[in-house]
């Protein structure tokens, strides 16, 4: 059996030993590299789906995924939430299993749905058996608009903030984060992961336990702006999402379809708006920054 391990114990990273070549010269030294492992998630006791992810945060990521991926409408629909972790053995690699309690209601809708998700790191729909359980007809979110004053210089003071708080890209190099920021700018919150979209779900099942209004602020994100994201947000009624990446086509189209404000290109003091809005007084073309 491998030993099994809490979530306490577990840094979202590993330490090895590589070598390391600059300037011609070769020298042996320590890495730290972001951990990826299978996270189960198992609803009232069936698996339905198995995400590669950084196992940090994963009572969080499985409250998150559950209202993200709208399994349940509420957090209280979900009545508990256990985590098991297992170590790496010489018979098994690394995993961990998030098992959730749900109302009844919502397991039957679940089962319904026959969705068998095969995840992966940086894809969100991977496994999802045929184009019609896409689900890309999202319903206006209840605040639309509500981030509309939002001001750039806010945007800015959460893309400067972010660096300093995203303490497992400092150690490995190679997380996404996602933060929650006040409307002046402030980053509140942050979630780090391998995935995302895994990082997305672990702050808004942080956000869910706190009891976080969602109109009093936006979220901010250290990657491209894909589809998933914004649908995303949009089950959660979050009225503004920024990247520091760029969108995708079907990201703006979900977007302005769920009334969600999308800012992309999110760099030292610019970004771009997605759609431009009626109301702006820019000109028809926007500046892009280099990929």
């Amino acid at each position: 059996m491998p030993e099994a391990l809490s979530t306490a114990d577990q840094r979202g990273h590993i330490e090895l030993d590589v070598l390391r070549h600059q300037h011609g010269a070769a020298r042996a030294a320590r890495d730290r590299v972001a951990e990826e492992i299978p996270v189960a998630l198992v609803f009232n006791g069936i698996s339905h789906a198995v995400m590669m992810a950084t196992p940090l945060d994963l009572e969080a990521f499985g409250l998150g995924f559950a209202l993200s991926e709208g399994i349940v409408e509420r957090a209280s629909d979900v009545f508990d939430i256990e985590v098991s972790c297992c170590a790496a053995s010489a018979a098994s690699a690394a995993s961990a299993e998030v098992q959730l309690t749900v109302a009844q209601e919502a397991f039957a809708a679940l089962k319904g749905r026959r969705r068998a998700l095969a995840g992966r790191s940086g894809c969100g729909v991977c496994g999802v058996e045929s184009l019609s359980l896409l689900d890309l007809q999202p319903a206006r979110i209840a605040h639309a608009g509500a981030a509309a004053d939002i001001a750039a210089e806010a945007v800015h003071r959460a893309v400067r903030e972010l660096p300093g708080q995203q303490a497992l890209m400092r150690e490995t190099g190679g997380v996404h984060a996602a933060a929650w920021c006040g409307r002046d700018g402030a980053v509140l919150e942050v979630c780090e992961d391998v995935g995302r979209h895994n990082a997305l779900d672990k702050l808004i099942g942080r956000l869910a336990r706190r009891r976080v209004d969602t109109r009093d602020g936006f979220v901010l994100m250290s990657s491209r702006a894909s589809y998933e994201l914004v649908r995303k947000a949009a089950r959660l009624h979050i009225p503004m999402l920024a990247t520091v990446s760029a969108p995708s086509s079907l990201a703006i189209d979900i977007a302005a379809q769920a009334g969600i404000r999308l800012l992309c290109f999110c760099r030292g003091d610019g970004f771009v708006e997605y759609p431009a809005p009626i109301s702006a007084e820019a000109g028809p073309t926007a500046l892009r920054e280099p990929r």
